[in-house]
């Protein structure tokens, strides 16, 4: 009981990882994988996690060695490189919130009725809700919370799954056909879901200013007890992703229903075929599981990205040591502000926006993951404390594949 306290107490960024990487990425897209392909889907998910691994570990191992963010070491190889990363990043802050608000506000309207069909009052509401949250707990509230719902996700989830399995795959249309993934529509979908999978690679710097935080409330931490840590997480999210696969497979695959494009209307989707699928009595667990997916990667993308302004601003404009709490609140707001802006304004029209963010992410990631490889073999990092031979190994062969991922995605959006 105490060893199993001991790691509990030690979670952090690991579990604030699986919780922003299980929105939309696996809510949506894995479901979708499963309803669209059936099981060999599985393949694509998993070498998707394997080869950005490296990436998002290189983040812990040199924010612990080094006591710097991967802002910092961006920063210290040259201020070009952190301007890139940041245009970057302001691409994706438009649409990243904007897109999981809006979505996790769908589900709690499904779950509570009452609420009526009020999207933006709802939507304002979770906005207002996390950002007080956010200001009032800081990352201690953020950590701890985290730690019950990710608890009550795999709990929701796992149950679920067995259900599904126990209940069997649902009755295919006569004459049923599986598509292909080879076409120009399974491949646009293996675009997206590989690339989302288990989430962009420039979150590698969300992770390493979490570590930071962490480093704040346990200065002992060693690098061995944080790679540990994060590995639990990392296992996590790909399970995660397994369960909802295995949903979609076995409750949408060969039934002929057509699933909506539009992340809410598909979520709402979702609950319906499976509580008809299962009976209504399951309708609570998979209600529950598809909130506490989304509510947890708002919170978490939320508290990342007002991070990552801070620490660019203060690098870029000001100094690595002007005081940092008044304006991390400045941006809980800012970014509050900034996507409901998006959600008012845009709405259902966030399509340009989305495709934008999504094709400047997919374009950066083999440099992002190259820089991370730089900093952690870095002459300045000890040999003892630098990456094993064999995950070196890896992350160049996930360079090369997050840099004929990128050109294949050009060649696609050009031709």
């Amino acid at each position: 009981m105490g060893s199993l306290q001991t790691f509990i107490k030690r979670l952090g960024p690991g579990i604030l990882f699986a919780s922003m990487a299980i929105g939309t990425s696996h809510l949506v897209l894995s479901t979708k994988a499963g309803a669209a392909y059936g099981w060999i889907m599985v393949i694509p998910i998993l070498l998707a996690n394997l080869f950005k691994y490296p990436f998002f570990e290189f983040g812990i191992r040199f924010t612990n060695i080094t006591k710097k963010s991967l802002l910092e070491g961006y920063l210290d190889k040259g201020k070009g490189y952190l301007w890139v990363y940041t245009l970057a990043t302001i691409m994706s802050a438009l649409t990243i919130l904007a897109a999981l608000y809006t979505v996790t506000a769908g589900l709690l309207i499904r779950l509570f009725p009452l609420l009526g069909d009020h999207m933006l009052e709802v939507t304002f509401g979770l906005f207002a809700f996390v950002t007080l949250a956010l200001i009032i707990g800081r990352y201690y509230f953020l950590e701890q919370s985290l730690k019950l719902i990710v608890l009550l996700l795999f709990i929701s989830l796992f149950v679920t799954t067995i259900m599904v399995i126990y209940k069997g795959p649902a009755p295919m249309v006569s004459n049923f056909e599986a598509p292909s993934f080879l076409n120009e529509a399974g491949i646009l979908f293996l675009i997206s879901l590989m690339g989302w999978m288990p989430t962009a690679v420039e979150a590698s710097s969300w992770v390493s200013l979490w570590s930071i935080e962490k480093l704040k409330l346990n200065k002992e931490e060693t690098l061995k007890e944080a790679l540990s840590e994060f590995k639990f997480g990392y296992i996590l999210t790909a399970v995660l992703s397994l369960f909802f696969l295995v949903i979609g497979w076995l409750t949408l695959f060969g039934t002929g229903n057509e699933m909506s494009g539009s992340s809410v209307v598909f979520a709402d989707q979702l609950i319906t075929l499976f509580t008809q699928h299962i009976g209504d009595w399951a309708y609570f667990f998979i209600a529950l599981a598809a909130f506490a997916t989304m509510f947890s990667s708002c919170m978490t993308a939320h508290d990342a990205l007002a991070r990552i302004s801070v620490d660019t601003v203060k690098f870029l404009f000001l100094n690595r040591k002007t005081p940092k709490k008044s304006l991390l609140n400045v941006f809980f707001v800012v970014h509050m502000i900034v996507s409901f802006s998006v959600v008012y304004f845009f709405g259902a029209n966030m399509g340009f926006l989305v495709a934008l963010a999504t094709f400047v992410s997919f374009m950066m990631a083999p440099g992002i993951g190259l820089l991370n490889h730089s900093l952690v073999i870095d002459k300045k990092i000890p040999t003892e404390l630098r990456p094993s031979k064999g995950l070196q190994r890896l992350s160049y062969a996930g360079i090369v594949f997050l840099s004929l991922f990128a050109l294949y995605y050009f060649y696609v959006l050009l031709f």
